[in-house]
């Protein structure tokens, strides 16, 4: 009898505790999301991703639409209407890969990874723009920014030009970079719709697969991006936006059940945050089923950043 007591109050505490946890990570569980970007604009965050949706028999990337979320405490999200379609861009195939959104004088410019038509064979890059951060959104050019046949001498790989990351320096220049297996970079012209210079390729960064980011803290420029594969994320750091770059180490591990990695990296409200996916919605979700996850982010003394410690819990209050 002694037994039965004991054993129906610690199945009670375990049913307490268990109420009492909550878990923020994912941040949605009602659909996959990947890739996210983010900006804070007007006290509020706006998170943009990829939709994963593939069929359950079919095992690769299948998305055709970007998806946006609002916050203003980075815990409870807003969905928007679809802003953007991969056959918004009348000269893209499919594929609504990893992009990014930056805001400029009161536009908002949204770079995205498309499979440009049999006219630029392989991936490609365009941009979007909108007057709002949730649209709606139209081609800003009608044409690729980035298509494959610009970088051939780089590589001979169709799917090099992808994951685009835009910063906006301290002086007012804008620049893009991007780039699977070699990471690109070039400077945007004033109206962020066109190249201003050569294309780059930077060498120093060890086992650089792709998901390239920018941002700045104090003195330092970061360059995070997706080391090997399955991917971590790794970072280097710069006092300059053109290099060099000096690579200090890994700083988010293997992101549970997804063989990607993709961050994106803000302040907000005096706290720093990661934005990154992993794979972790039972029961489906994985490397093509994947979902935004919130965590965050800490620098040291010297401006290097600690790994990061991926959670369930996410970000409370």
């Amino acid at each position: 009898m002694r037994n039965l007591v004991f054993c129906m109050l610690l199945g009670t505490t375990f049913l307490a505790m268990a109420q009492q946890e909550h878990f923020n990570n994912p941040i949605v569980t009602d659909k996959y999301t990947a890739d996210p970007a983010a900006i804070v604009h007007d006290g509020k965050v706006y998170l943009y991703a990829g939709h994963d949706e593939p069929a359950d028999d079919y095992n690769f990337y299948d998305l055709n639409e970007w998806l946006v979320y609002s916050s203003e405490d980075m815990i409870h999200w807003k969905e928007h209407p679809v802003p953007l379609k991969a056959s918004d861009f009348k000269w893209a195939k499919e594929d609504a890969w990893a992009a990014e959104v930056i805001e400029k004088n009161g536009k908002f410019y949204w770079y995205v990874t498309v499979h440009h038509d049999d006219t630029h064979p392989g991936k490609a890059i365009g941009v979007a723009v909108a007057d709002s951060p949730v649209g709606p959104f139209k081609d800003a050019r009608g044409k690729a920014l980035i298509t494959n046949d610009m970088t051939t001498e780089f590589t001979d790989i169709s799917w090099d030009d992808i994951d685009p990351t835009v910063f906006i320096d301290d002086n007012g220049q804008a620049y893009l970079y991007w780039g699977n297996t070699v990471c690109y970079w070039a400077k945007l012209k004033g109206n962020m719709i066109e190249l201003d210079g050569e294309i780059h390729a930077i060498t120093s960064l060890p086992h650089y697969t792709e998901a390239p980011y920018i941002h700045k803290k104090g003195d330092w420029y970061y360059l995070s991006y997706a080391y090997d594969f399955p991917e971590k994320t790794a970072y280097a750091m710069s006092r300059s936006m053109e290099g060099p770059w000096e690579y200090k180490g890994i700083l988010n591990e293997v992101a549970g059940n997804s063989n990607t990695n993709h961050q994106a990296i803000i302040e907000f409200k005096g706290i720093d945050y990661f934005i990154y996916h992993n794979g972790s919605i039972p029961t489906k979700g994985g490397s093509f089923r994947r979902s935004v996850c919130i965590d965050q982010l800490f620098y040291n003394a010297d401006g290097t950043m600690k790994r990061i410690q991926m959670t369930s819990e996410g970000i409370q209050k």
